[in-house]
């Protein structure tokens, strides 16, 4: 007699397949490249496997909501120019509210697609908005992988293209972004001499 609970599991794990073999479809339509392992890919597919691979790291029972948001962040974000909103502080925000409300609007029609259910697509969009950061654990286990991604492999370049003093200042906003537990994994990281000294003179 078939367990109907190994068929479910079954159809669970076939329809986030399908779900992520979309949106990483949406992530390769990237215009923008980044050299891995001597190929160019796309950068937000790059970008969003490395997401994932955090994630197993820091949260391996993470729930199929939280690994589908963690794929969905930057879901086709090139198509909204950062240019397009004004410099400072301010335009940088309004700009990222604009970009996670499009993530989160993508997810759900990916999703659904697939056959979702309305609550675990709403919950995807929560997580992908990064609403209630601090009081959701979900949301502050996907922060802790967003700043981790950013430590690992963009600060060395975002450092030769900001002075000394910026840089820093957005390491010491990321840290506090961060959960302890994020903050450990933040400093078991192999990087280089000068990023590493970054990290270290933003926890001064």
């Amino acid at each position: 007699m078939d367990d109907p609970r190994a068929s479910q599991r079954s159809g669970d794990d076939c329809r986030f397949a399908l779900a992520l073999a979309r949106i990483d479809a949406a992530h390769a339509e990237d215009p923008a490249t980044e050299t891995v392992g001597g190929s160019p890919r796309p950068r937000e597919l790059v970008y969003a496997e490395r997401l994932s691979e955090w994630l197993e790291r820091l949260e391996p029972a993470a729930s199929p909501a939280l690994r589908l948001a963690v794929r969905c962040q930057h879901l086709c974000r090139w198509r909204v120019a950062r240019s397009s909103y004004p410099v400072g502080r301010a335009g940088y925000h309004a700009w990222r509210r604009a970009c996670q409300q499009m993530h989160a609007e993508l997810a759900a029609e990916h999703l659904a697609a697939v056959g979702y259910d309305e609550q675990t697509i709403a919950r995807v969009g929560e997580l992908v908005r990064k609403r209630n950061l601090g009081s959701d654990p979900e949301v502050q286990v996907l922060e802790d992988v967003a700043c981790l991604v950013f430590l690992e492999h963009e600060l060395a370049a975002f450092a030769v293209q900001h002075d000394e003093s910026k840089t820093v200042d957005i390491v010491r906003r990321t840290w506090r972004k961060m959960s302890p537990r994020g903050q450990r994994a933040a400093l078991e990281l192999e990087l280089s001499a000068d990023a590493s000294r970054l990290i270290r003179r933003a926890l001064e």
